[in-house]
């Protein structure tokens, strides 16, 4: 069967009426982003070791896989992907809605895209913050074109009024609309063309019950191994026109944190370095040399990664301290702490919590070269 070709990716634009100053951020590539995205008014924005999207992760879009073939990784996702397409495709219907969750920088987006792409179908795209009212999604919905992917990044950050104006329109392809105030008010039902809902969330806690049961296919993505995430860095070289061995690109996917996203931020750090100090290529020595400059450690750890442990270990003993202190002690806001820092450290073994506060582990006093407390300080 002959693959139709993908029409260039668009996203509809709110008349002025419908649009406020701080409703979003438009960038190039049909990307529509929350004002306070990770680098508005995130503190993570300025760390490379960040999994959260900067505004230099979104306006290179050259990197991004157009086709399920180049994604690198999350092969049972792909598989089930690819049925669900190829059976959508084949009867030419729009694909079932879905539900993408996952930690953030893993290719929710990504995937999105590509399933715009391989069913031929319009992409639209936005954010659930910047869906602050129900004419906001009327907007959006009544403008789609037949079989229309309509992406929905952060969506469990939808108010839960406009949240629901999408249950008719996902159930029964329907949108209902309140004319007139007072008692001459009636409800109008405007048919819609049969669309795709893809929804993207890093907490999919968060998203309600009856959200989520109305998603027919749910995915979630899990954090890559060294060997796709070199695999990635390798085609992304390709892309940017770096040269790179397989040591060179082992060297940055380990230190990636297991996020494509982290992986092409550190090439890219990687390929300056190696233009100023090297012969433009990359291989293990340069690698190291340039992550070693930027303050990322083997394990993935950056400079305030060292000194949220190093704090733990040296001032407190070790543990446990409660959040509130630790915050006073290396000048951070509790927030910061617990949704920045804390996730990659936890997952990582480097920290406990505990009900009585944080602990560093062992292998905290490892990694840090520091010798632990005795078994009753950290027990």
């Amino acid at each position: 069967m002959t693959e139709p070709e993908a029409p260039a990716s668009r996203s509809f634009t709110r008349s002025a009426s419908l649009r406020t100053p701080a409703d979003s951020i438009r960038t190039p590539g049909s990307t529509t982003l929350p004002a306070n995205s990770a680098y508005g008014d995130d503190p993570a924005a300025s760390r490379i070791q960040t999994p959260s999207a900067q505004r230099e992760d979104e306006l290179d879009s050259s990197l991004r896989p157009r086709r399920l073939d180049e994604f690198v990784g999350q092969d049972a996702v792909k598989e089930q992907l690819a049925v669900s397409i190829a059976a959508a495709g084949g009867r030419g219907d729009s694909l079932d809605h879905l539900l993408l969750a996952g930690p953030p920088g893993l290719g929710k987006t990504s995937l999105a895209q590509i399933v715009a792409h391989e069913l031929g179908v319009p992409f639209v795209q936005t954010a659930g913050p910047a869906l602050e009212r129900k004419a906001d999604i009327a907007a959006f919905l009544s403008a789609l074109e037949p079989r229309s992917v309509f992406f929905v990044d952060e969506i469990h950050r939808l108010p839960r009024a406009v949240e629901e104006t999408f249950y008719p329109a996902m159930e029964d392809g329907q949108l209902p609309i309140t004319v007139g105030v007072g008692a001459g008010a009636r409800v109008v039902t405007l048919d819609l063309q049969p669309f795709t809902l893809i929804g993207a969330t890093t907490r999919a806690g968060l998203l309600s019950t009856p959200l989520r049961d109305r998603f027919g296919i749910q995915h979630r993505l899990e954090h890559y191994g060294p060997g796709d995430l070199a695999r990635i860095v390798v085609r992304s070289a390709a892309r940017l026109g770096v040269a790179i061995d397989a040591a060179g690109a082992r060297a940055i996917a380990e230190r990636s944190r297991g996020t494509p996203r982290v992986a092409n931020r550190l090439l890219k750090r990687v390929r300056d370095y190696a233009e100023v100090h090297g012969a433009g290529s990359v291989d293990a020595d340069v690698a190291d040399s340039a992550l070693d400059l930027l303050g990322v450690d083997h394990a993935g750890l950056d400079r305030l990664d060292r000194e949220l442990l190093l704090a733990i270990c040296t001032r407190f003993a070790g543990g446990p301290v409660g959040l509130s202190t630790l915050a006073v002690a290396v000048s951070e806001e509790q927030d910061t702490i617990e949704d920045v820092y804390e996730p990659y450290l936890l997952q990582q073994g480097f920290l406990q919590r505990t009900p009585r506060g944080r602990m560093a582990t062992a292998r905290a006093y490892e990694h840090l070269k520091l010798s632990p407390p005795g078994d009753d300080k950290l027990f």
